[in-house]
């Protein structure tokens, strides 16, 4: 039988969600973030879930607050079996959660209930875990707190990065909300209540985050710039004051010495750690273009500038 859904999310991750659940079933409202000023001209661009909906011709509402005056009767109007919530951005309240026969159910970007919170993937790759995934659960007041009712598992590979890694759990989280609302819908899915003393929770990012300690292990300074770029990036200071920005890296276990420095090594440019080296693939100075390792390295010779450059102790 094809089920009502309203369908709440926002940003790209979402999309993919949406479109699995429009080929099965009947979604009678998107909800999606207001449109709004981007980037330095402002120009307003509308969500990434709001243009699929579009495109699909589906019925949109952008309300400031679900909770603002005459909301929660247009979601009465709509009778919804199910809403389908994955990185909406606003919070629902208890009328909202009570309302389809169904109940609210969340993608979310981990295993839970490890990485609760805004930034799951973000702290899976900092956090150096070997496996992740996407789980779907009922949504409760609580910060993804409701019970687990499927999940999906994938291995965190050495060079997966924010993007290579959230596009995948994309899919993986489209793939798991068709049988998770099969069994909902037949009654064989029950949901498992989480284990309280395994969560763990994945914090906001903040813009502080951006430093590099080469006093750290390589393994840790690759693990940051996979998971932190394109925000809040990543980036050392030099001796000199400068900021370089480390947009890609790769591990080297291979390379040992000149800690606290960035060198050259058969061609490669390289910082060094207490413990390994970082090989810099790509790199930009603050107010240029990001260039590849080549292109800096000839770029510092352009400036007569010689390596190894020393990094700053405050850094």
């Amino acid at each position: 039988m094809t089920l009502k859904v309203v369908f709440m999310g926002t940003p790209g991750f979402a999309v993919g969600a949406l479109e699995a659940v429009h080929k099965v079933h009947q979604v009678v409202g998107v909800y999606t973030q207001p449109d709004k000023p981007v980037g330095r001209g402002l120009e307003v661009q509308s969500s990434a879930v709001k243009n699929k909906a579009v495109e699909l011709g589906l019925p949109i509402f952008q309300p400031e607050k679900l909770s603002q005056e005459g909301e929660f009767e247009r979601l009465q109007t709509l009778a919804p079996d199910v809403i389908v919530i994955v990185a909406y951005g606003q919070i629902l309240k208890r009328n909202i959660l009570d309302l389809p026969r169904l109940g609210c159910i969340n993608i979310h970007s981990s295993l839970l209930p490890r990485w609760r919170g805004a930034a799951p993937i973000h702290w899976a790759l900092l956090g150096g875990d070997e496996v992740t995934g996407v789980s779907t659960m009922h949504l409760v007041p609580k910060l993804d707190a409701g019970d687990v009712l499927l999940q999906a598992k994938t291995p965190v590979k050495e060079d997966d990065t924010l993007s290579t890694l959230h596009d995948r759990l994309a899919s993986m989280g489209a793939e798991l909300i068709i049988p998770t609302l099969e069994g909902l819908q037949a009654g064989t899915l029950m949901g498992q209540v989480q284990d309280e003393s395994l969560v763990t929770y994945a914090q906001k990012l903040a813009k502080e985050m951006e430093a590099l300690k080469p006093s750290e292990s390589a393994f840790l300074l690759d693990r940051k710039v996979r998971a932190l770029n394109p925000w809040p990036g990543t980036s050392v200071i030099l001796a000199t004051g400068e900021r370089l920005k480390i947009k890609r890296a790769k591990l080297r276990r291979d390379i040992q010495g000149n800690a606290g420095k960035i060198f050259e090594k058969a061609g490669m440019a390289l910082l060094g750690t207490p413990d390994g080296a970082l090989e810099l693939l790509s790199v930009q100075w603050d107010g240029k273009k990001e260039v590849d390792a080549a292109g800096f390295l000839n770029g510092l010779r352009g400036r007569g500038q010689s390596l190894p450059l020393e990094l700053s102790s405050s850094t």
